[in-house]
């Protein structure tokens, strides 16, 4: 196929449009201490036929070191997105929640909290950091698919789509 370059004053150009996704992969980031959340969660990935790389830590401190790229995580790749626990051993996923909104570079990551905490607080505080979703374990399998379809449409056509009170809101969530 033979690719043509047309100006503004063309009225319309006289090649096909490719429709098809090019790029690369998707780059998750799963902050998750339990083995058993972890597969459920590469699991839905898997049967969502999302193009993905996951790079899947269970440690707090680890986490930081990976997001701010320090240490052995010099070279890490900025993930898409970042799907977090709450409660993790060394640094509290709350305190990594705050601090990646509080810095000038990541503020903007999107971050699914992903947590077994049913206190109020904690949800109203995730959400006043602008959390894509705040998700109670057990996570809902088919629900959590929807909303990775979301994000991934959202992150593959990059470009702001309206949200609901800055949420992608799921029924059963």
């Amino acid at each position: 196929m033979s690719h043509q370059h047309w100006t503004q004053a063309d009225s319309t150009p006289d090649y096909e449009v490719i429709k098809e996704v090019i790029g690369r992969p998707m780059e998750l980031l799963l902050i998750e201490d339990s083995l058993t959340s972890a597969r459920l969660l590469m699991g839905v990935l898997k049967k969502q036929k999302l193009q993905h790389r996951l790079t899947w830590l269970t440690d707090g401190n680890e986490a930081t070191e990976f997001l701010w790229r320090r240490g052995k995580f010099c070279k890490a790749p900025r993930p898409d997105l970042v799907m977090l626990d709450l409660g993790l051993p060394g640094k509290d996923g709350r305190e990594i929640l705050t601090e990646l909104r509080q810095d000038e570079e990541l503020r903007s990551l999107p971050v699914v909290v992903m947590t077994s905490s049913t206190d109020e607080t904690d949800r109203m505080r995730s959400l006043s950091l602008e959390v894509e979703a705040y998700l109670i374990k057990p996570i809902d399998v088919k629900n959590f698919g929807k909303l990775l379809i979301g994000l991934k449409n959202f992150w593959q056509n990059d470009q702001v789509q309206p949200m609901l009170n800055g949420l992608y809101e799921l029924p059963g969530i």
